[in-house]
């Protein structure tokens, strides 16, 4: 088995294609801008949506649900990096972040 690979909000590269495996009502409430979404339950269904060449960064609330995703993208070919911290994370950070439920954007 593959071992994952960790990285803090900090040591996101600015061209990182961020998979936000959160559900719907988590993704509305705030996510990041250009984030790719599919909640952790669909994601082998729509694994064909992700390009296996190119490293994700796999962010969700607190790291839980972006460790297992992490751990079976690595077992399926993906090079995929856990969001340490999650989106709580990112909101300490001050990072920014966008809503489509039209509050100010927040981490559920």
């Amino acid at each position: 088995m593959s071992e994952v690979m960790n990285a803090t909000v900090a040591e996101l590269p600015g061209s990182a294609v961020i998979l936000d495996v959160r559900e719907d009502y988590e993704w509305a409430a705030g996510h990041v801008d250009g984030a790719i979404h599919i909640p952790l339950e669909q994601l082998p269904e729509r694994l064909d949506e992700l390009d296996p060449d190119i490293d994700l960064y796999v962010i969700c609330r607190t790291g839980g649900r972006s460790f297992r995703a992490t751990t079976w993208l690595t077992q399926n070919g993906y090079s995929s990096f856990n969001v340490v911290g999650g989106m709580g994370a990112w909101f300490e950070a001050d990072k920014p972040m966008i809503s489509t439920d039209g509050e100010t954007p927040r981490v559920l």
